[in-house]
């Protein structure tokens, strides 16, 4: 239900806590990998106007073993378009299964802090942390999280959102 999601979990307490008017919009696809996200964003950024965009892609690239290099480029692209347009970037960090090898894993999970130090965002390093590998935090498929990994999600999202009102 997307309405128990950790961005519906973000947008109520933006709502319940914040001052002012800010909407959320949900723009992912399930399953959709970076290169698709890099595809269809300059056409969200223009028809939203953004003043933060979250990013949180990348996993179904490491989950088809797309190389690294790739993955980065499409990322590093939305944050430059993010920029440009106006808004500020803040990326979610994912990581992949232990069993695509330890030196593809660590490149995956590195990259997301590379690109957050070389462009200055804000980063919550893995999305899934206090979720993974949690009894009843995970699907069956041991890659999605349940309705009870949300708040955990959306509380590491919002803890980083905290941040960038406080900035503004």
């Amino acid at each position: 239900d997307k309405n128990k999601g950790w961005v519906s979990l973000l947008e109520r307490q933006l709502k319940e806590n914040v001052l002012g008017e800010f909407r959320i919009v949900n723009s992912s696809i399930s399953g959709e990998t970076s290169t698709g996200g890099n595809n269809r964003l300059s056409a969200q950024l223009a028809k939203h106007k953004p003043t933060l965009v979250i990013l949180e892609l990348g996993a179904n690239d490491g989950l088809r073993g797309t190389p690294i290099p790739h993955m980065t480029k499409n990322l590093e692209s939305m944050i430059v378009k993010s920029t440009k347009s106006g808004a500020e970037a803040m990326l979610l960090g994912m990581r992949i299964p232990p069993n695509y090898g330890e030196r593809y894993t660590e490149k995956f999970a590195s990259a997301y802090v590379q690109l957050a130090e070389k462009y200055n965002l804000l980063l919550v390093p893995f999305l899934l942390d206090g979720v993974a590998g949690i009894d009843g935090m995970m699907q069956d498929d041991g890659i999605h999280p349940t309705e009870l990994g949300q708040p955990v999600m959306e509380s590491l999202v919002w803890d980083k959102v905290k941040v960038w009102l406080d900035r503004r």
